[in-house]
């Protein structure tokens, strides 16, 4: 007869997370700014032997010890059966590869422990510059163990603007837009918590994205009380067939109408 699935408690998932994503810190800056094996994957996607180290960390620390729930990690084999579990962990073991490889702090670890198709736990953290964010769905965030929020700016003009700038100088943009400071992180997950710390005021991506890449940061964002959707409104789900997303809009409250009247009515390919 089979043993009965242990039921595990939203705080007992979180230690194990976030002890899991300090630990795998540790393991990534014993690969920092050192001579790294590195290789190409999928056209023009580089990954090093951390990245994969890192992976196999997080999956022996949180599958093994959670072997109910779906696992999705940009460094392992899809495996359909996650789309049958009611919590998923949803893994980049780090993102911002080539700021890492290139030896820049840039790059963050980044967790989320999905259910419904939402995250409702999620740890991103930089070693390179001890930054730790956490959050739990209903409970907000916090940065080293303190409380934080998104900032309350309305205006574009003079907006930290976390995105790729000569997007906005695109001859196709029926206004121009105005100045704005551009903040540049190869890690799209880190762009998004300097936001939710009120580091930057928005974040802007017009190209897909993949569920790893935005899960933890998400949930980081929504409980700093701030916004994220796709460019065109919609709020983001996750653990899909296709776990892509084709863009991303994230604002404070006061900043998001502004910036969705300039972006929203975009026709963009599918993901």
């Amino acid at each position: 007869m089979q043993a009965p699935e242990t039921i595990h408690t939203r705080s007992e998932d979180r230690a194990l997370l976030n002890a899991a994503v300090c630990e795998a810190g540790r393991i990534a800056l014993t690969y920092y700014q050192t001579e790294l094996k590195t290789w190409m994957k999928g056209g023009d996607d580089i990954v090093t032997e951390a990245d994969i180290a890192v992976n196999d960390q997080l999956q022996k620390s949180l599958a093994f010890a959670r072997p109910a729930y779906g696992w999705l990690s940009e460094e392992s084999k899809d495996d359909a059966r996650r789309l049958s579990c009611d919590r998923v962990w949803v893994v980049d073991p780090i993102d911002g590869t080539r700021a890492f490889a290139r030896g820049h702090p840039h790059f963050t670890i980044s967790v989320a422990l999905v259910e419904a198709g939402r995250p409702v736990l999620a740890a991103l953290f930089n070693p390179a510059t001890d930054e730790f964010f956490e959050a739990e769905a209903a409970a907000g965030s916090l940065l080293n163990g303190k409380p934080i929020k998104v900032g309350k700016r309305s205006a574009i003009e003079g907006a930290r603007m976390a995105a790729f700038a000569p997007m906005f100088k695109h001859p196709a943009w029926p206004a121009p837009w105005p100045e704005m400071e551009f903040i540049e992180r190869n890690s799209v997950a880190y762009r998004i918590a300097l936001f939710a710390c009120d580091a930057a005021d928005a974040a802007i991506a017009l190209n897909s994205k993949n569920d790893w890449d935005l899960a933890a940061a998400d949930l980081i964002l929504h409980e700093a009380g701030g916004q994220l959707t796709s460019h065109d409104g919609k709020l983001l789900i996750y653990n899909r067939e296709l776990p892509r997303h084709r863009s991303l809009l994230a604002a404070g409250p006061d900043l998001y109408r502004p910036l969705f009247d300039r972006v929203g009515a975009l026709k963009l390919p599918n993901a």
